[in-house]
């Protein structure tokens, strides 16, 4: 639960002060991911899982961890979670076995924190 806890953590304060620079591309850029994921044709809960599916598929371990939060906080199963993955292993192939280790460390992770915190607010 340590490394969910410096994942978020980091994850604030960093994206506090690439926000702060005052780059505009950079702001842009945040607001189009953003975007991405408000629902529109496709509901929250569907994009999530597309997020998460994708970003295994590209090995970003940062977004997997993202999309595995995000995900338990919209009210995934572990089964429904283990069926995504399932695809991006089809998808991405072995490459994304590690990616899968660390994907299952954070639904562990985050089962074990929701014991205190059911909704996960702490996070994200």
């Amino acid at each position: 639960m340590k490394d969910l806890e410096k994942f978020n953590e980091f994850r604030h304060r960093m994206n506090e002060a690439i926000l702060g620079c005052g780059h505009l591309g950079l702001k842009r850029f945040w607001a189009l991911d953003s975007r991405a994921y408000e629902p529109s044709h496709l509901d929250e809960k569907t994009l999530e899982l597309l997020g998460l599916a994708t970003s295994m598929v590209l090995r970003c371990d940062d977004c997997v961890t993202y999309h595995v939060v995000r995900c338990i906080q919209l009210g995934f199963t572990d089964e429904e979670l283990q069926d995504a993955l399932n695809v991006a292993l089809v998808v991405g192939g072995s490459i994304t076995i590690p990616h899968i280790r660390r994907a299952f460390e954070t639904v562990e992770q985050c089962r074990e924190l929701q014991k205190t915190d059911p909704k996960l607010e702490s996070l994200l």
